[in-house]
């Protein structure tokens, strides 16, 4: 068993809007983001299949040929390889779990 606290976890400031911590486990990535408002995750895919929850604000999602947008309280899952934009509609905060675990992200 392992405990882990976002509050002890290093943030990584990826753009003036938009950080990350990262938790890696054996078969899944957890990643907690942290959105300004405006702030946009550009059209992109990955093997991974994902799971985002909304933990405070809300984020307008692209998929496919259709358009969601996520609020507190609500999940999406977003299945492997499917093409995906993300939108902060105002200042937001995800938890997002990938599987298998996101190799391309450790250090």
């Amino acid at each position: 068993m392992e405990l882990y606290d976002w509050q002890s976890i290093s943030k990584e400031q990826l753009s003036p809007l938009i950080a990350r911590q990262l938790i890696h486990t054996p078969h899944m990535t957890i990643l907690r983001g942290t959105f300004g408002r405006g702030a946009v995750l550009p059209l992109h895919h990955h093997i991974h299949e994902q799971v985002t929850m909304v933990l405070e604000g809300s984020l307008r999602v692209e998929l496919e040929d259709r358009e969601v947008v996520l609020r507190a309280g609500e999940i999406l899952r977003v299945p492997s390889d499917v093409p995906h934009l993300v939108e902060a509609l105002e200042d937001s905060v995800s938890i997002d779990l990938f599987t298998p675990a996101r190799d391309d992200w450790k250090k």
